[in-house]
């Protein structure tokens, strides 16, 4: 499903709250699903020009992603509701956020294809997790994942500053939501430093490796899901999975 939803400048930190944050059209209200137990993810996937090259692979570790979360773990006891909200976002004369898939649970989940969405545009990040956090404040599940996928740095956000970003992701995180920054054939985190992601939420995934590592997230966050204490860190078996020291040798600073 799509939206676009547009707002100035003065009035973004009004629609960062639940209470000013859009519904999806056709609905009375935002879904919830979950808000009691189980987890909700929100992926914010940038669509922008530069993706082109591995865009088919992004949306693919995307499904990995859905796939996986929804999968019972040896030893799962006890049924964990999950959903998966995904959005992309570029810049094209403003911020373009579309909500793809909205609060969907993983046995619902349709895979997301080229033929669905394509990349183009600019890089407006900053405006983008105001956004996704605005999304996740309108459900308000008592467990969220906000996963932020970019293979650039902010270069057009016209809504909110860097300051208001890291704002949005410090109430994300007070609610005890995780937020995790993924560096798609990306290396530089900057972006992620200046908005307050902790270094060990940071992850830069080299091409042909970003299914198994997004399978690998969506494990770990169903593990937070049954249990607050288990935050999300990417760990050095993570790290080498996602070949992330050849990304840096290739992409970095």
């Amino acid at each position: 499903m799509f939206r676009t939803i547009t707002f100035t400048i003065a009035a973004a930190a009004a629609a960062f709250s639940a209470a000013a944050a859009p519904a999806v059209p056709g609905e009375d209200k935002p879904a919830c699903t979950p808000c009691g137990e189980g987890v909700h993810s929100y992926i914010l996937l940038d669509r922008t020009g530069s993706m082109s090259g591995i865009w088919s692979e992004a949306l693919s570790s995307v499904n990995a992603y859905a796939a996986e979360v929804g999968r019972a773990g040896e030893g799962e006891t006890e049924a964990l509701e999950t959903a998966v909200t995904l959005a992309v976002f570029d810049a094209q004369e403003g911020l373009q956020f579309d909500v793809l898939r909205k609060g969907v649970a993983a046995e619902s989940w349709t895979a997301v294809t080229d033929d669905e969405v394509s990349p183009r545009g600019m890089t407006p990040l900053f405006d983008a997790i105001g956004r996704i956090v605005a999304t996740a404040e309108a459900d308000n599940p008592d467990k969220a994942v906000l996963v932020i996928m970019t293979d650039g740095m902010e270069n057009s956000s016209r809504e909110i500053t860097q300051e208001g970003a890291r704002a949005a992701l410090d109430r994300a995180e007070a609610k005890g939501w995780e937020v995790v920054f993924l560096g798609a054939e990306f290396a530089k985190f900057d972006d992620a430093d200046a908005v307050g992601v902790d270094a060990a939420k940071q992850m830069a995934i080299g091409q042909g490796a970003m299914q198994e590592s997004m399978s690998r997230l969506a494990r770990k966050s169903r593990d937070y899901g049954y249990n607050a204490e288990a935050g999300i860190t990417f760990d050095a078996e993570d790290r080498a999975v996602a070949e992330e020291e050849d990304v840096k040798r290739r992409k970095g600073d």
